[in-house]
């Protein structure tokens, strides 16, 4: 008897069309119309035309930032991450059989931990986006009240998400203005929106204009008693002043210029950092250092405040999914380049976008930068022609563009966000030159 109508009579049914009568028929159709199959060697052919159809910022000059940027990686953070033991490890639940994993996420953590000059890091969030979102819950816990402060110049995807996350605390997120001229923070429309229902502030450095802004460290002598949280380009602290040098409560990031790759936005790894009097209302998971019983250096999941644990009900978030293989990726990159292989890279950012920023702002039509003050690797830049358009322009002559920002601040309708890294080439910056010069004619 053919194995399907075995399986039908088992299950007491006359026939496949039977099997399927609850499925409505509008919602029915008559098969997928798939292609003839085909062998392995054609299947990888065609898969080769088709991704040779894509334009990468491996193969073509690449200026778009915001968030996710192309760095050069060694290729030994590729090599350790492929490792079978690596690659195919989850979330450990039984997390003390997994010691190579847990001593991983440590390292990963006491990096993290002593660019931002914090206290406890956590392993880890999915992204910026979502480390904002709990940071902002996590404010809540701090200090129960309903208000949080953010930038009105920030990024439209992290808006998003925080606001996904804050409303099911009722929490109101309330934008204060940035400075039209230096593109930091504007202090008296912060002072302005201070009220008594505030539960914590949050800026950028470097913002979305990739101003270095120095109102920021003001911030916790200003308001003292307001949780602070700061987000980083953590690439910049090999540079910049780390937020825990100047008070932040929290800090968080993302890790993707650590040796990630861009990957069409993600995977991603968002960084999350506090100070010891919050590490309980902290989320996600930190791994200890200890001793065995016979006296052995061992590590263990110190805290794991989540509601598969024992917190339960009282867990501070439910987010689950640790980004282990990216936090690797991350501790290996730095363990590679080191701390004055970092701060290099960072000068190269700085002096790659400043060469850039002056040579736009000769163009004609171009103004380059908007906004005074220190940059990192990206800057504003105000087009003569719309930066939609503009990018087409750029794409039809194999050059990835800019970000354009209205989308992120609605009235930003003809200013363009420009990137330069370690990874732009004076060849590549030649080409966007001589583009531009082109299209703004």
């Amino acid at each position: 008897m053919p194995l399907d109508r075995r399986m039908l009579d088992e299950l007491g049914i006359g026939s496949v069309e039977e099997l399927f009568s609850d499925i409505p028929e509008e919602v029915r159709t008559d098969g997928i119309p798939l292609p003839p199959g085909k062998s392995e060697m054609e299947v990888v052919r065609y898969m080769q035309e088709l991704l040779s159809a894509n334009l990468t910022a491996e193969s073509a000059p690449c200026f778009l930032g915001g968030g996710v940027y192309h760095h050069f990686i060694p290729s030994a953070v590729g090599t350790i991450v492929s490792r079978s033991e690596l690659a195919t490890s989850y979330t450990p639940y039984q997390a003390e059989i997994s010691q190579g994993m847990l001593q991983s996420l440590f390292e990963y953590q006491s990096y993290i931990a002593e660019l931002t000059a914090m206290d406890a890091v956590n392993s880890s969030n999915y992204d910026w986006a979502t480390a904002l979102g709990e940071a902002a819950t996590m404010c809540h816990r701090i200090l129960p009240k309903r208000t949080f402060l953010v930038p009105e110049a920030m990024c439209w995807d992290k808006r998003s998400v925080l606001g996904n996350y804050v409303s099911g605390a009722a929490l109101n997120v309330v934008g204060y203005c940035y400075d039209p001229f230096t593109g930091g923070l504007d202090l008296d429309d912060l002072r302005s929106k201070m009220t008594p229902d505030v539960c914590g502030i949050y800026a950028e450095v470097p913002n979305l204009f990739g101003v270095i802004d120095p109102q920021v460290p003001k911030l916790k002598q200003e308001f003292p008693d307001v949780p602070l949280v700061v987000g980083v380009n953590p690439l910049s602290l090999a540079l910049v002043r780390p937020p825990g040098e100047y008070g932040a409560d929290i800090v968080i990031g993302e890790g993707q210029p650590l040796g990630l790759p861009m990957n069409v936005g993600g995977p991603s790894l968002g960084l999350f950092a506090c100070r010891m009097e919050h590490v309980r209302k902290m989320p996600g998971r930190l791994i200890g250092m200890t001793r065995d019983r016979e006296g052995r250096r061992a590590f263990c999941m110190t805290l794991q405040t989540r509601e598969q644990h024992i917190r339960r009900s009282k867990a501070t978030s439910n987010i689950c999914t640790n980004e282990a293989l990216l936090a690797v990726a991350v501790s290996v990159y730095l363990g590679i380049v080191g701390g004055k292989g970092l701060r290099a890279i960072a000068r190269l950012n700085m002096r790659n976008a400043a060469e850039l920023m002056e040579r736009v702002d000769e163009l004609e039509g171009f103004d380059s930068p908007v906004f005074e003050g220190a940059h990192f690797n990206e800057f504003v830049v105000r087009t003569p022609v719309r930066p939609a358009k503009l990018n087409r322009l750029l794409l039809r002559r194999g050059i990835i563009g800019g970000l354009p920002l209205q989308r992120h601040v609605p009235r930003m309708e003809d200013h363009m966000l420009l990137t330069a890294t370690e990874a732009t080439s004076a060849q590549a910056m030649d080409r966007l030159l001589a583009a531009l010069r082109e299209v703004a004619q």
